[in-house]
């Protein structure tokens, strides 16, 4: 037995005692704060990892980690031009011309949806835009006798999906500044190049896998029994909502045009990196600023435009959605990156054996522990927060963590996160639900589908750009 202990110690298989012990015992109580976390929400999640920094450092005796300031001033610059544009009317104007599309194709709902989702939260940032969209989704699908389930499930994925390929998200506003602290100077256009074809390649595989998935409704006994009774046949078949035809004031198409202008400006400075100002370093040699303070000052310049020339009220951003929950994504990105990081950083030399090696024999296994983490804490910001910083701390290829992208989306593995819940809500027909045995949900397979072809496509475009 000796013999094969000092074997596997050799070998870096295993570690005495006194090591693994603490390694253990501090992972297990991170799993439990982010686990007990999640069912208080965002905000619970964050100030529980509170509990977890005091145990690592009075209990467990761990020097405290960082908190990622300029990750959380980034996004907070972000969120807050975001709430300025949904508040200004701006986001509204988006929804208009992305109804005016959808009902102009009605027959190929199923494949224009999903793929209009996914453009909305790659311009605004965030996946909760797909709720105004949900109804006219609906509307459009059962007036063509098309089953709702085809394009509503694959949306209400669709929408997550595009938050890793949003230039004003936090989840890329994280990457930009975990990949800045680690030393690698990758413009936001670099890492857009990788993300939005592979989510954009995802979401349409999912989609088109979605245009023949279920019964007719024509064929389906259980909708067919549904609408035997005229009320229920009538809640149905009732009239939608809509944008169409609605004057909407100068000032929301403003705000738009603003809002664009601010991104194509970042884009620009991010891709021309001789635009920026330079100054000193330490060492008296010239530097651009980095593009993280960029990406602030823009996005709170824009606001400010937004806010003199759109006849809106300061004080009314603190209630948009928007806003509310850009911030709930940053305060559980400042506890769970402080807590990780403080737990990571003091197992860093047994962390750099185990995983640099893993991940260097096995490439996607960092996918696989992607996935899990963002199931776990509901967030792909949350998630990227967790594990990119440790992937990159242990020596993994850039290129490999930003091939596997997609999968930081994992938390419609259980029917549980509010759009999906939303969508089931808004299908008045009955088609897109929970399954019997709960993991047989509608949104299962189009998740899986977006994950596992954006992660191959993520891969070969990562490796032909970055």
């Amino acid at each position: 037995m000796q013999v094969v202990f000092n074997y596997l110690v050799s070998r870096g298989l295993f570690y005495p005692h006194k090591v693994v012990k603490p390694l253990l015992f501090g992972l297990i109580v991170l799993l439990a704060c982010l686990v007990f976390g999640v069912r208080h929400g965002g905000i619970g999640l964050a100030v529980i990892s509170g509990i977890g920094l005091v145990i690592y450092t009075f209990v467990f005796g761990y020097q405290p980690g960082k908190p990622p300031i300029d990750v959380m001033l980034t996004i907070l610059a972000v969120v807050t031009c975001a709430g300025f544009l949904q508040t200004s009317g701006g986001l509204t104007v988006m929804l208009k011309y992305a109804e005016m599309f959808l009902r102009s194709n009605p027959k190929h709902v199923t494949i224009f949806a999903p793929l209009t989702t996914w453009f909305l939260t790659v311009l605004c940032g965030t996946g909760h835009v797909v709720y105004t969209m949900f109804p006219i989704i609906y509307d459009i699908a059962i007036k063509e006798g098309i089953r709702p389930e085809r394009p509503m499930a694959v949306s209400s994925v669709a929408s997550q999906a595009g938050i890793c390929a949003s230039p004003v998200s936090v989840a890329v506003v994280s990457i930009v500044g975990f990949m800045s602290v680690a030393g690698y100077s990758y413009t936001v256009l670099q890492i857009l190049a990788v993300a939005i074809p592979a989510t954009f390649f995802g979401v349409l595989c999912a989609a088109l896998w979605s245009y023949r998935r279920g019964r007719e409704l024509a064929d389906d006994e259980r909708f067919q029994e549904f609408i035997k009774d005229p009320e229920n046949k009538a809640y149905v078949y009732g009239e939608g909502e809509t944008l169409q035809g609605k004057e909407l004031p100068s000032s929301y198409y403003h705000a738009m045009y603003i809002f664009f202008a601010g991104i194509l400006v970042i884009a620009i400075l991010g891709n021309v990196p001789a635009l920026l100002p330079h100054f000193p370093d330490a060492k008296g040699a010239m530097k651009a600023i980095s593009m993280t303070t960029v990406i602030q000052m823009v996005m709170l310049f824009v606001a400010a435009m937004i806010l003199l020339f759109c006849n809106i009220k300061a004080k009314d951003v603190g209630n948009s959605q928007v806003f509310r929950s850009g911030i709930v994504a940053l305060v559980s990105v400042y506890g769970v990156a402080w807590m990780a990081d403080t737990y990571f950083s003091n197992h860093m030399v047994l962390l750099k054996e185990w995983l640099g090696t893993a991940v260097t024999a096995y490439p996607w296994a960092y996918a696989i522990f992607a996935f899990l983490t963002s199931k776990l804490v509901n967030s792909q910001a949350a998630a990227i927060a967790i594990v990119m910083p440790l992937a990159l701390k242990v020596g993994m290829d850039p290129v490999i963590i930003m091939s596997f992208i997609s999968a930081c989306y994992g938390y419609f593995f259980l029917p549980t996160y509010p759009s999906d819940l939303a969508c089931i809500g808004f299908d008045r027909s009955g088609t897109t639900r929970i399954g019997k045995y709960i993991l047989n949900h509608s949104f299962m397979i189009p998740g899986l589908i977006i994950v596992f072809t954006g992660c191959c496509m993520g891969f070969v475009v990562a490796h032909i750009v970055l």
